[in-house]
């Protein structure tokens, strides 16, 4: 049974990743600060952030609607990332390992959304 939303595989995948685009980022030229490496920064923080507050939502509806958010945020995230690659900013081994976490992830909230979906909506959610 999860206790609260650190408990879930996706967010702690999540968690990581962030951590680890940080890392990869920081290596970034200084006038770039302001263009996509900020923008990454955004967007990888925001999709664990988005789960996170839909989990704490009041209705499974809401949750759902914020794990949809987020799923548009990989899908952003990953642009971005692709972008970075070929404006050099990210290694190539980096970048592939990358796009293979993405696309694991992409997996897990797909299947999240589709075990909520396919689940009678009740007024709470499951974890209360």
């Amino acid at each position: 049974m999860l206790k609260n939303y650190k408990d879930l595989k996706i967010w702690q995948t999540l968690y990581k990743l962030s951590l680890e685009i940080y890392r990869i980022i920081a290596k970034s030229p200084k006038e770039e600060i302001y263009g996509l490496t900020s923008q990454l920064r955004r967007s990888v923080v925001s999709i664990p952030s988005n789960i996170a507050e839909g989990y704490g939502r009041k209705t499974t509806t809401d949750y759902i609607r914020m794990l949809y958010i987020s799923y548009g945020s990989v899908c952003e995230l990953e642009t971005q990332i692709l972008l970075a690659g070929d404006f050099d900013l990210i290694e190539k081994g980096e970048l592939d390992s990358l796009i293979e976490d993405i696309e694991e992830i992409e997996r897990m909230l797909k299947a999240l959304i589709k075990s909520l979906e396919n689940k009678p909506l009740n007024p709470r959610p499951p974890f209360l």
